[in-house]
């Protein structure tokens, strides 16, 4: 096992088993079969890969079940390695380091919930289903998009679940390859004021999903995208970035991250996931304003933190740090 951070737990993977040919099912529990942090409904963790990648992915067992973190990956044969290290490498009895959970979806409590995954965006939404269902809510619908029933992981569960339940439209399944591009309009048109929308997907599907809520009210509208933040958009400006610990100065262009800026002025900042998924890079904002565009920070932190993975200043200048870091005097 490659040792992770500090604080990290040491767990053992209890089972692994393919869902579908990319998607591969990983069973985290403690060696000594001791209770687990919590992980609410929708929360996500980081990993140590056995290659040594930092990467984050979605809790998706039910927060009832206190002995066990059930992650599924999607090996992405065109990514940076993070996932294939997980999926080609890691198996039962071998040991990973694994930071406790962090709740980055929220599940608010309503009247009745719409959950629309795309592909392995069922993640998050599967556990956060189990949980709505185990409260006594029956108002649930799962609108879940992928390409083939083949391509579908859970697809059994949720449809026995749904058949268990007595409610055959809580699981809704469609398969582009079979039935073309899904049109979601009818399930978005009239903005509900009882009902909480839940939606992880990719980009594409996401932008879709808020162009067709424009008309809700924000706070009915939650979404994750699981594919990570591009590092750099058009349209970035330069600013400078200080150093708490030194005072040094460091010019970031608008063609460069903080990240790697700070790394070409010779500081050293722990990274991983360069898509603001992993927090591995996170550092202290101690001045300045900044455009935070990260999936990892929760709105209460961003006043005081910053991941230069993908986060940049909104204001000329900032003042960063190792956590822990005070401003320079």
């Amino acid at each position: 096992m490659i040792d992770g951070l500090p604080g990290d737990l040491r767990l053992v993977v209890a089972g692994d088993r393919a869902l579908t040919p990319a998607v591969r099912e990983l069973d985290l529990r403690d060696p000594a079969g001791g209770v687990l942090p919590p992980h609410p409904a929708g929360s996500h963790l980081t990993l140590t890969t056995p290659g040594g990648h930092r990467r984050s992915y979605s809790v998706t067992n039910p927060p009832s079940q206190r002995d066990r973190y059930v992650v599924a990956v999607q090996r992405e044969a065109a990514g940076r390695g993070g996932s294939a290290s997980l999926v080609d490498d890691l198996r039962t009895g071998d040991e990973v380091s694994v930071a406790a959970p962090r709740d980055g979806f929220g599940l608010v409590d309503a009247e009745r919930y719409l959950f629309v995954a795309g592909g392995i965006g069922i993640t998050p939404l599967r556990g956060m289903l189990h949980e709505v269902l185990a409260r006594g809510h029956r108002d649930v619908t799962l609108l879940y998009l992928t390409r083939s029933p083949e391509e579908t992981a859970y697809r059994d569960e949720l449809l026995a679940l749904a058949a268990g339940e007595d409610l055959a439209h809580v699981v809704v399944l469609h398969h582009s390859a079979s039935a073309g591009r899904a049109d979601l309009w009818p399930w978005l048109e009239h903005p509900d004021d009882g009902l909480q929308l839940y939606a992880c997907a990719s980009a594409g599907l996401l932008e879709e999903v808020r162009a067709l809520t424009v008309h809700w009210r924000p706070s009915r509208v939650h979404l994750e995208d699981f594919t990570g933040v591009a590092p750099l958009r058009p349209g970035g400006r330069p600013f400078t970035a200080v150093w708490a610990p030194t005072g040094a100065r460091v010019e970031v262009a608008a063609t460069t991250t903080l990240l790697d800026a700070l790394a070409g002025a010779g500081l050293d900042v722990p990274s991983s996931c360069g898509s603001g998924t992993c927090g591995t890079c996170r550092l202290a904002l101690l001045d300045g304003d900044v455009e935070h565009r990260d999936l990892v920070l929760r709105p209460e932190e961003r006043a005081t933190a910053v991941m230069p993975c993908v986060s940049r200043a909104a204001s000329a200048e900032v003042t960063v740090g190792p956590v822990g870091s005070t401003a320079p005097a």
